[in-house]
């Protein structure tokens, strides 16, 4: 008998690639407003609590509430046009989503982005693989919270015992935390195996067939 029932995944970063689209959305807001622009890098450290936190992490430190929210929405409007220029699947990740779908696991998507586009671009890339997917709202808090992802396993209709977590951050490995489940931590995201070690991470995949073995807690290949 198989040890999980459901896999819920993160998506910056550990299923898909959004990178470099969030930097060019960043700094296309960056050069309408004169605000200095920012490397791919600094992008990578900022992101994984939301596009909010982005963004209060990318403006100057002396930018008024006033101005952040008129920045904030020239953000939102812009990435919503343009959140699937350079976006893309990391490799092997939608064979894995796929094998493990076939499989018979529930699958659910849990993001800090904002449920919107969350709800737009799962199915563009993955169809409809996933059972539920949910996103950030206003009447849910955040991860690190566990409200998302036990929201979701309600969703499911399975208990946290019988369930993984995948993630890329340290806001994934403390949502694995609070929410008391088991977490496997994906080292092709936005943070290092080390960064992941340092928050706590103790089981970690280097590639999606590294993860699909881990998941099903057997060697195996979906390739």
């Amino acid at each position: 008998m198989r040890k999980y029932e459901a896999v819920i995944f993160d998506l910056d970063g550990t299923l898909l690639d959004t990178l470099e689209d969030l930097k060019d959305a960043v700094n296309y807001v960056m050069r309408k407003h004169d605000f200095p622009e920012h490397s791919l890098e600094s992008i990578r450290k900022a992101v994984g609590n939301g596009i909010r936190k982005l963004m209060e992490r990318s403006v100057p430190k002396e930018t008024t509430k006033e101005k952040f929210e008129v920045v904030f929405s020239d953000f939102c409007i812009y990435y919503k046009d343009n959140c699937k220029k350079k976006t893309k699947p990391y490799e092997g990740v939608a064979a894995l989503v796929k094998k493990l779908r076939e499989e018979g696991y529930k699958l659910a998507v849990v993001s800090n982005k904002n449920d919107e586009a969350v709800k737009e671009i799962i199915p563009y890339y993955f169809g409809e693989m996933f059972d539920v997917t949910v996103g950030a709202k206003e009447e849910i808090a955040k991860k690190p919270a566990p409200d998302m992802t036990l929201y979701a396993l309600e969703q499911l209709g399975v208990a946290k015992e019988n369930a993984v977590y995948i993630g890329d951050s340290q806001v994934d490995v403390k949502t694995a935390e609070n929410v008391g489940m088991e977490g496997i931590f994906v080292t092709w995201g936005f943070r290092d195996r080390e960064e992941l070690k340092e928050a706590g991470a103790k089981e970690f995949a280097d590639d999606a067939i590294q993860l699909y073995d881990k998941i099903r807690k057997e060697s195996g290949t979906f390739v």
